[in-house]
């Protein structure tokens, strides 16, 4: 059975409700799901994941201090141990336009440089609503296509992580993205 860890830093609980939903979504498929915050969060927990969500608040168009840290400082010495795992990226920003796409890239580049097989996701879970580098929301996620988003990213990466690590050839079908609403 393929095991996934959703990994957040949150400050004021955005992030927070977001990698609740983001581990809901991944419950949907059958796959062990742990919800870890960064402080409580051990190499362990990356080492035992066969698929891993990254979410943070956006500071300044990247990630927490507490998470580049746990990855500088924790994670760090199983460098090459991580190589080939899957992983996601998610992020909450004070508003649209907060740079919240591009924490997402920031933590994608980090994960990249560990060997992560990162991905986005091109499924519109609303009208103009992707989420392309990862789920992104002002605040907490308020709407159902926020709500979605999320889990819509765990379901995705429990999917990507049945199909490489248990060889679930049968969730490829489940891949193809609705067509976008034109209006």
């Amino acid at each position: 059975m393929g095991r996934v860890l959703v990994l957040y830093d949150s400050a004021t609980g955005n992030t927070e409700k977001m990698a609740k939903l983001v581990a809901e979504g991944a419950s949907k498929f059958p796959v062990e799901v742990r919800l870890k915050k960064v402080d409580e969060a051990t190499a362990e927990d990356v080492l035992w994941a066969d698929g891993l969500a990254v979410g943070s608040p956006t500071y300044l168009g990247g990630m927490s201090w507490r998470l580049k840290r746990f990855f500088d400082e924790v994670v760090v010495d199983h460098w090459g141990e991580i190589d080939g795992k899957i992983a996601c990226a998610f992020s909450s920003s004070g508003g649209w336009g907060g740079g919240n796409e591009i924490a997402c890239q920031n933590i994608l580049m980090m994960l990249i440089n560990y060997g992560f097989l990162v991905f986005g996701v091109t499924d519109y879970v609303g009208k103009k609503f992707t989420l392309h580098y990862g789920a992104v929301v002002a605040g907490e996620p308020r709407t159902e296509e926020e709500k979605e988003a999320c889990r819509r990213l765990g379901e995705r990466l429990a999917q990507w992580v049945l199909i490489f690590k248990d060889c679930k050839k049968e969730y490829l079908k489940n891949l193809k993205p609705p067509e976008p609403d034109d209006d």
